[in-house]
């Protein structure tokens, strides 16, 4: 019986994968530039405790290199052009946390050109600048590796005598790697739409298990245990578990409230899968039954939401995206009673604000705020084929807002969705996730399928 490799690996599928993007990274940087990506690092939560490991999302990018304290140079038209720091094999350590790669492994395992022990950092890194004109590195990130560059870049001034080329210009790094990520491959997508996947039966399943006088942090355990028996690897970040006038927080996740009678419950959550989460915000009547006031907001916020989808389109702005929700929402609260006076004058002087006060979506891919830029400093972003955005309008009536008719406070709507633009029009990836108002009420109206109550 063959048993499967036990040793930290990837495939050769993935192997190419990864040296892919590297290539392409590369291309992107130029000869005479070395680009220098740290891991992150392991983190103490409280005193000798230490928070889960999660890899830094541009490193693993490049990498598929699941381990803390690593580093990767890139030096395009080198004859090893990526170099990988890694921990050395050790024993007894490994009992302790588990298997590491190694050096040999870094190599052999994960298709790098070459791999070095990490405590070698400062005698080998001044040999890999060498011949380079400029470094492209983010600095503020990680101050052990900031030392070690401008350690590095610093010893060519140093030696006697000078050479003949080295680095004196360091460019972020950001400039190149964040542009890259924003384009999604067919591999990035096909993993964002398992994501979603996850996310909507955890979301379902959150539905069927709402009662008032359940506590929000059953809903949490229930979004959880889902989202990892199904195969994600973690959450893709805290997830928001707001009920009643807690859905006006808008990143609430206290999530430790019981739920009122008669109340709303805003769930903002996503699984990570892959590296790659999903981010999906709903809203339900943990009665089963919307009212009437609930089922207008709601019905408002659900129209901006469609009509902002619609224009997930290949050479669309960004920011008509928000321009187009803005109007829909505040033709809505003025039909409320929320707001009154002009639309064009209620949005020109924001005052829509005291009800929607944040964008209407954002990047979405390795992180929940991916990287990449909205504009290029003078006009917004057109959309291309592979971006992939979250589209999230909201309308939160402040328990406090004593101008608002009384029925109306309190409540907390936002629906949100993931995005993928393509050449045939808008993806939706989480669309197989119930917020027709009444497929809403009737999955919060049916029972649990996966998660039994706890007494103890």
């Amino acid at each position: 019986m063959r048993h499967a490799d036990p040793h930290p690996h990837l495939s050769v599928e993935d192997q190419a994968l990864f040296a892919e993007r590297r290539k392409a990274l590369m291309q992107h940087l130029g000869d005479g530039t070395v680009a220098v990506i740290p891991s992150a690092r392991m983190t103490i939560r409280n005193r000798d405790v230490e928070h889960d490991f999660r890899q830094e999302s541009t490193f693993f990018y490049l990498t598929g290199f699941d381990e803390p304290d690593s580093l990767l140079v890139l030096k395009p038209g080198a004859e090893q052009a990526a170099t990988l720091f890694v921990r050395p094999r050790d024993k007894a350590a490994e009992t302790w946390t588990g298997r590491r790669a190694g050096v040999a492994g870094a190599v052999e395992r994960f298709g790098l050109d070459d791999a070095r022990p990490i405590d070698e950092i400062a005698t080998h890194l001044p040999a890999l600048f060498e011949g380079a004109a400029r470094i492209a590195y983010t600095l503020g990130a990680d101050d052990e590796t900031d030392r070690a560059v401008l350690a590095a870049q610093h010893s060519f001034w140093k030696k006697k005598p000078k050479p003949t080329k080295g680095p004196d210009t360091l460019v972020d790094l950001r400039v190149f790697s964040h542009a890259q990520r924003l384009i999604k491959s067919a591999r990035e997508i096909a993993d964002l739409q398992r994501a979603s996947l996850i996310t909507a039966e955890a979301h379902h399943e959150v539905m069927r298990c709402a009662r008032p006088v359940v506590n929000e942090y059953e809903l949490q355990a229930a979004l959880e245990y889902v989202s990892r028996a199904a195969g994600a690897t973690r959450l893709g970040y805290s997830p928001i578990v707001a009920s009643g006038d807690n859905a006006t927080i808008l990143h609430y996740n206290t999530n430790r409230m019981v739920i009122p009678e008669d109340a709303l419950v805003l769930i903002d959550a996503g699984a990570e899968y892959n590296y790659v989460t999903a981010d999906v915000t709903r809203t339900f009547p943990a009665s089963g039954h919307f009212t009437p006031e609930q089922r207008a907001v709601y019905d408002v916020v659900l129209a901006a939401e469609r009509a902002s989808i619609a224009a997930c389109t290949v050479g669309s702005p960004y920011k008509n995206i928000h321009d187009i929700s803005v109007r829909v929402l505040v033709e809505g609260l003025v039909d409320l009673g929320l707001l009154s006076g002009s639309i064009d004058e209620l949005i020109e002087t924001q005052a829509f604000k005291r009800f929607y006060m944040h964008g209407t979506g954002h990047w979405l891919g390795m992180d929940v705020h991916d990287v990449g830029r909205y504009d290029d400093g003078k006009e917004s972003l057109a959309l291309r084929a592979g971006m992939v955005l979250t589209i999230e309008p909201g309308i939160y009536v402040d328990i406090d807002d004593e101008q608002a008719p009384a029925a109306f406070r309190g409540i907390g709507v936002r629906i949100e969705d993931d995005i993928c633009v393509t050449e045939q029009g808008p993806l939706n990836l989480t669309e197989a996730c119930v917020k027709e108002p009444e497929e809403v009420e009737e999955m919060v109206q049916s029972s649990p399928r996966f998660v039994r109550p706890v007494h103890l």
